[in-house]
C-alpha cells in the first residue's frame, strides 16, 4: 500500500510512475478523489463533534438544548457513517493500487526495454546437439512426468531416484549457503496461509486468479515470500534487530492462469514447484543497499554452480505489482538458447509493511514502517533444469558442477 502522504504532498510523481506502469489515468483521478473526499468528511465529522461536546448543559437540558443536542448527535452520526463508507472504499482502491517506482527505475512498456546490467560466465559450447533437459531427465529416470500427470494433471512433475536426490541435494547447497555465509535463519513455515496474508504480501485481490484457493479464508501459498513477511505482522520491531533476514524452503503452488501455451515442456512452469526463498526486513535507509547485497546472495548460488548468466533491471512496465525496483537474474538455456530468469530480488519500500503494519521502532522511540526486500535464492526446480542442460555430455551423463558433487558425493548421473 502506498504512503497516502505521496497522494497528497506529490501527486505529480504518483500519477507519473502510476502511468509508467501501464495504469489507466483513472486510477489516480478516483484514489486522489477519494482521499480528498474522506479528509474533508473527516474534517467536518470533527468539527460536529466539537460542537455537540461544547453543547452539553452543565445542568438540567432545556427542551430546546434537549432537541438540539439530539440533532447534533443525528449530524455526527450521519457523518461517522459517511466518513466509514468513504474510508472503506478507499482502502479497497488502495489495495488495488500498485507500488511507487523508485526514480533509478528504468523507463519503458515491457520487458523489451529491461536493461542488462552484467554478464557473468560464458554459454557452453557443444560439438553436438544439446538435449532439453526435459529429455534428458526422462531417458535418465529422473523425473515422471507421465506418473505426476496420472496423479494430478498437466504441469506437474515428479522427481525420482537419483532426480529427487538431486533436487535435495540443490535444496542444501542454497540452504546451507545462505544460513552459514548470508546470515539468514532458516524457517519451515507451512504452506497453507490466511487471506490476510496474501493481502499483506500484495497477492490478494490482484492476483486470485493465480492462485489455489482451499477454502473461504485459506488458500496454498505462491511463494514463501507470503509466510515469512507475515511472520512479523502487526508487530513493533526493534530498530536494532534490523536487518532480520530468513529464508526457507518451500513448494510453491501457482495456476499460471495467464500462461497458457507457453512452457508446457519440461520444468520451467509448473503449477507445484520448490523454492528456496529470502526475505529481509531492513531499515529504510539502508533498503537500497541492502537489495543489492541480496541480489548477491542469489547469485552466489549460480556461481558455486558455475552456470551462465546475467543481471537485468527491470523497466517501471515490467516491475511486479508491489515492487518499486527489482532485479533478475536470468540463467543460460543451451537448448534454447536463451537466458531465462531464475530469480527475482526486489525492494518493496513501505508498501507491504504498510499492508501488514510491520514497523520499527528508533532510537529516538518514533515508530515508522520497516522496508522489505525479498528474492529467490533459488528456484530449485529450474535451477535443477539448467544444471542438466549445462551440463550435459554427448554420451547422455551429466557431469556435475564440483559444489553439487561435494554435496551429492558423485561426480556424474548417467
Amino acid at each position: 500500500m502506498i504512503n497516502p502522504k505521496l497522494v497528497r504532498e506529490c501527486p505529480d510523481m504518483v500519477a507519473s510512475s502510476l502511468l509508467d506502469r501501464g495504469c489507466d489515468p483513472a486510477l489516480f483521478e478516483s484514489l486522489q478523489t477519494l482521499d480528498q473526499t474522506w479528509r474533508e468528511k473527516q474534517q467536518a465529522l470533527e468539527k460536529a463533534q466539537a460542537l455537540r461536546n461544547q453543547s452539553i448543559p452543565k445542568g438540567k437540558p432545556s427542551d430546546a438544548e434537549r432537541n438540539a443536542l439530539s440533532e447534533l448527535s443525528r449530524q455526527c452520526k450521519q457523518l461517522q457513517d459517511d466518513v466509514t463508507t468513504v474510508k472503506q472504499s478507499l482502502d479497497k482502491l488502495c489495495l488495488e493500487v500498485p507500488n511507487i517506482c523508485q526514480e533509478s527505475t528504468p523507463l519503458g512498456s515491457d520487458e523489451d526495454s529491461n536493461v542488462i546490467v552484467r554478464t557473468v560466465g560464458t554459454p557452453p559450447t557443444f560439438d553436438f546437439t544439446p538435449k532439453s533437459h526435459d529429455d534428458i531427465a526422462q531417458q535418465l529416470h529422473l523425473i515422471d512426468f507421465e506418473g505426476a500427470t496420472k496423479v494430478t494433471g498437466s504441469r506437474f512433475a515428479t522427481f525420482t531416484g537419483i532426480g529427487a536426490r538431486l533436487e535435495r541435494a540443490l535444496a542444501q547447497l542454497m540452504l546451507d549457503t545462505h544460513t552459514t555465509q548470508h546470515g539468514y535463519t532458516e524457517v519451515s513455515p507451512p504452506v497453507i496461509v490466511h487471506q490476510h496474508s496474501l493481502v499483506g504480501t500484495g497477492q490478494l485481490p490482484k492476483f486470485q486468479d493465480d492462485l489455489y484457493q482451499v477454502d473461504t479464508d485459506y488458500w496454498l501459498s505462491p511463494t514463501a515470500e507470503v509466510q515469512l513477511t507475515n511472520l512479523h505482522r502487526d508487530e513493533i520491531l526493534s530498530a536494532d534487530a534490523l536487518p532480520i533476514k530468513y529464508c526457507a524452503y518451500t513448494p510453491c503452488f501457482r495456476k499460471e492462469a495467464g500462461s497458457y501455451g507457453k512452457d508446457m515442456k519440461g520444468i520451467i512452469r509448473l503449477h507445484q514447484f520448490n523454492k528456496v526463498e529470502l526475505v529481509q526486513f531492513i531499515h529504510p535507509e539502508a533498503s537500497n543497499e541492502g537489495l543489492l547485497q541480496l541480489l548477491h546472495h542469489a547469485e552466489r548460488i549460480l556461481q558455486l554452480l558455475e552456470l551462465p548468466y546475467r543481471v537485468v533491471e527491470l523497466c517501471r512496465g515490467d516491475l511486479g505489482f508491489a515492487s518499486s525496483k527489482t532485479f533478475d537474474l536470468d540463467v543460460w538455456f543451451p537448448s534454447q538458447n536463451q537466458y531465462r530468469e531464475i530469480s527475482s530480488c526486489s525492494n518493496f519500500l513501505d508498501f507491504q509493511a504498510r499492508r501488514s503494519k510491520i514497523r520499527y521502532r528508533g532510537s529516538n522511540q518514533s515508530v515508522d514502517y520497516v522496508h522489505t526486500l525479498n528474492g529467490s535464492g533459488l528456484a530449485v526446480g529450474r535451477t535443477l533444469a539448467a544444471v542438466i542442460e549445462n551440463y550435459q555430455k554427448e554420451s547422455g551423463i551429466i557431469q556435475l558442477p564440483q559444489a553439487l558433487a561435494d554435496v551429492m558425493g558423485i561426480q556424474e548421473i548417467a
